[in-house]
């Protein structure tokens, strides 16, 4: 199957792929043999910000090394938040990064417009739409405001909460989907980045929840699969429940880089692939509780 039809699949018979975001090579190796050891399915992701501000180099060196690991049966490319304007409020030039990705051979893409206003967020995804269309490829757009990569200390998570702030609206979602032209949508119900600034990263994150009913009405609108950003964290309970309301994809990103960067702090690599898998294995198995589901994507 391509990407389309896996997540078509996977929102279909109310189950998750996992995206696993790789913000360093060695990364990658166990996190797919994870997966393959488990029996189940899930992309593996670099967003810009990984190549930019860690240590995964490129969009190229990722391919690269992902064609070295690759299971066809149990894993695709997903090239994650290329963002038209980034954290640090940098405008960029999302429409060159993209169309190397899709030369390169990525399986899916995200354009993410969240930090536009909504008719210019629909008018760039269209544009990558368009572009992708040329190559097979489905899009992931993002509506909503879904903080933790910003600079700075985050706004109180229980004022969040309770005022919705940032969440991806019913009546953006209906838009947007008739729109853009998107195949999934990155929604804000909730749900918030790990911190990516250097002395934070190996906080404990904060253990976000879902607004599930809110998330229900998004995915109504919207007639999408539903993408859940910012997994880490996130109690397994709200996760099944989401699945079962429109969540179809799950990034996953602090989790294993942390596991990474606090193994191999002194230079043992392998020590630091050894965690990273433990900890996909861990998340498969037991808060996904996804293992075994290769079959449905065969």
């Amino acid at each position: 199957m391509n990407s389309r039809q896996i997540m078509s699949t996977a929102f279909g018979h109310k189950t998750v792929i996992p995206a696993f975001n790789v913000p360093y090579l060695p990364m990658i190796k166990p996190i797919v043999s994870a997966v393959r050891d488990e029996r189940s399915f899930a992309f593996v992701a670099v967003a810009r910000l990984e190549w930019v501000k860690f240590e995964s180099v490129s969009m190229d060196a990722v391919k690269k090394e992902y064609d070295r690991w690759v299971d066809p049966a149990h894993t695709r490319l997903h090239l994650d938040h290329m963002p038209v304007v980034d954290e640090d409020g940098i405008r960029i030039d999302y429409r060159t990064e993209i169309a190397h990705a899709l030369e390169l051979g990525y399986d899916s893409v995200m354009i993410d417009g969240s930090r536009l206003v909504l008719e210019e967020n629909i008018r760039a995804s269209a544009e990558v739409v368009e572009l992708a269309a040329h190559f097979g490829v489905p899009v992931e757009g993002e509506l909503g405001a879904v903080v933790g990569h910003e600079e700075g200390p985050m706004p109180p998570y229980e004022e969040l909460f309770a005022s919705k702030r940032g969440f991806t609206t019913v009546e953006d979602a209906a838009l947007f989907s008739a729109k853009s032209g998107c195949d999934w949508l990155s929604a804000a119900i909730g749900n918030v980045h790990g911190q990516i600034a250097r002395h934070l990263q190996l906080e404990k994150k904060i253990e976000a929840r879902l607004d599930l009913d809110h998330l229900s009405a998004v995915a109504q609108a919207a007639k999408l699969p539903i993408v859940l950003h910012g997994g880490s964290g996130i109690p397994g309970h709200y996760i099944l429940e989401g699945v079962k309301r429109g969540i179809a994809k799950i990034n996953i990103g602090m989790e294993l880089r942390q596991a990474y960067i606090s193994t191999c702090g002194n230079g043992d690599i392998e020590a630091g692939q050894d965690a990273v898998y433990e900890v996909t294995r861990s998340i498969i198995r037991d808060r996904l509780q996804t293992s075994g589901n290769a079959s449905l994507f065969a």
